[in-house]
């Protein structure tokens, strides 16, 4: 029998898993990007949709939750692998589970590109342990349970990338001085070796990347303050990532 999935967002990451060699699914997929949907409505494609991957910008995760949630199929699985705080999560999961669907939380804790399926998955909630293996028939390899209720993955990824998404904010931050400074070089050989491939990979990710790390990085200073933690150093994050992101567009322009 073969598994149909319903992709809600079919960006970057979606495409990047429907095409993988060792998927093992046909796809449906709803984008509000027209041309990335080949279905009309996200009605038409969560309707018969036993298995829901949802993959949209941080800041629509839970809109697309409540979106989803009048036309979904009863028993159906709904893995939400948005980058978004427990509590947004925890809001979704709300919604979806009235519906009569299982949510469960995943968290996506490397690129999608080039690991593809075999990209690291944290899994948990109440329909953790049944949907990892459901996951695995689709070709993901790498997926892990972790204990506890939903937002306890999310909590790992937002917590995790203050490091990761810092350490980029960082590097443009010391790039773009020491370019003004005329030292960019000298500065990136007192670093190290290595140095000179790490600033270019961080600087790519962030011109390519940065509006959609920056609304992640958005909901890692909402994680923080629940927490009862004041994210100062993500905050400035959140500026570099959407300044660099900025920066590519006017350079494109």
């Amino acid at each position: 029998m073969t598994l149909t999935v319903a992709f809600v967002g079919f960006g970057e990451a979606g495409r990047t898993f429907a095409t993988a060699p060792n998927w093992h699914a046909e796809v449906r997929a709803y984008d509000i990007v027209a041309e990335r949907s080949a279905a009309d409505t996200l009605a038409d494609a969560l309707t018969r949709s036993a298995l829901i991957l949802s993959l949209v910008t941080a800041d629509q995760a839970l809109q697309t939750a409540e979106n989803a949630a009048p036309h979904i199929e009863s028993g159906a699985f709904y893995f939400d692998m948005n980058s978004v705080a427990p509590d947004t999560k925890r809001a979704a999961a709300k919604l979806i589970e009235a519906a009569g669907g299982r949510y469960v939380d995943v968290a996506v804790m490397a690129p999608v590109d080039p690991a593809r399926l075999a990209v690291p998955l944290l899994l948990s909630g109440p329909h953790a342990e049944s949907g990892g293996p459901t996951l695995n028939a689709l070709g993901f390899s790498n997926v892990r349970i972790v204990a506890g209720d939903v937002g306890r993955a999310s909590s790992v990824k937002m917590i995790r990338s203050i490091i990761v998404k810092g350490i980029e904010a960082l590097t443009a931050e010391m790039m773009l001085a020491g370019e003004a400074a005329g030292v960019a070089e000298e500065v990136l050989t007192s670093l190290g070796d290595g140095w000179s491939q790490k600033a270019e990979y961080n600087l790519e990710r962030m011109a390519t990347h940065g509006a959609r790390r920056a609304a992640e990085m958005e909901e890692v200073a909402k994680t923080l303050t629940t927490l009862g933690i004041e994210p100062v150093m993500t905050r400035g994050t959140i500026v570099r990532q959407r300044e660099m992101a900025e920066r590519k567009l006017k350079d494109a322009a």
